[in-house]
């Protein structure tokens, strides 16, 4: 299994909406690298959801619930989404400052990359965010 981060605004698609929604396409990406690594993801993978804009700070946990496949609604081929379904929220958000001034997120696309909609997560970080959250 892999873990990665996936970014959204939350007045555009937040994380409280997949929760209601139940599953959505992650849809939108036209970066080249971001669409890399959806590309790299598997059904089972999981994700750190982050919420952009004035909030900065990853609220959620989310699976990946489908191989990558073609972008149905983009008519380009070359667009690839996945289908994600909410796991949990976190106990407390951890905010992008923690991030950056903790040393072991200093290779996390979140904090190097602040541009990156999609990018993947060591399993050290995943569980240290966690633990920054309160949970485990």
């Amino acid at each position: 299994m892999a873990y990665w981060f996936l970014k959204s605004e939350p007045t555009a698609y937040g994380f409280e909406s997949l929760q209601q929604d139940g599953r959505a396409v992650w849809d939108g990406i036209r970066n080249a690298q971001a669409l890399i690594h959806i590309r790299a993801m598997k059904r089972g993978d999981q994700a750190l959801f982050y919420h952009t804009g004035a909030e900065k700070a990853v609220v959620g946990t989310v699976r990946i619930n489908s191989a990558p496949y073609a972008d149905p609604g983009a008519g380009d081929p070359k667009l690839a989404v996945v289908d994600v379904v909410p796991d949990r929220a976190l106990g407390r958000p951890v905010t992008l400052a923690e991030l950056k001034s903790d040393p072991a997120f200093q290779t996390l696309g979140l904090v190097r990359h602040s541009r990156l909609s999609v990018g993947p997560v060591t399993a050290e970080q995943w569980k240290r965010i966690l633990r920054l959250a309160g949970g485990s």
